[in-house]
Order: C-alpha cells, then sequence, then structure tokens
C-alpha cells in the first residue's frame, strides 16, 4: 500500500503526518529523520489495526502542487 503523507517544516524541526490514517504522525530533526519515522509509524499503525482487528483503510488521499504567481 502506499499512502499519501504531508511534511510540514517547523521551526527547528519536520513534522510528518497521514491524512489516510488519522493520529498518525511523526517528527524529526531534519526532513530525512521525519520520513524514516512516519514510516516506521504506518507500519506501526496498521499493525495496531489489525491486532484491534479493525479494518485497514485503503489510501484514498492524493497530493498535486499548483503553482502560482506570489
Amino acid at each position: 500500500m502506499k499512502y499519501a503523507v504531508v511534511i510540514e517544516k517547523g521551526e527547528s524541526s519536520y513534522g510528518a503526518y497521514v491524512p489516510d490514517l488519522p493520529g498518525c504522525i511523526a517528527a524529526g530533526k531534519t526532513r530525512e529523520d521525519a520520513l524514516r519515522l512516519i514510516h516506521e509509524a504506518i507500519e506501526f499503525h496498521i499493525q495496531g489495526l489489525k491486532e484491534d482487528g479493525e479494518s485497514i483503510p485503503e489510501p484514498a488521499s492524493s497530493i498535486e502542487i499548483i503553482e502560482v504567481a506570489a
């Protein structure tokens, strides 16, 4: 499964979340850290859903980059 991940740069760290998996978040000092940690968080989140007998949400979100004049 491939899930869309949103990465946000903060003042001193990066945050990441998965729109299709509410509550699945991670933060890291670098973008690479955040990506590595969100990958682990997704696996952990899905494992928890399975253990609880809940359904695993199908990936439904997608992203587009929109360019506008600033």
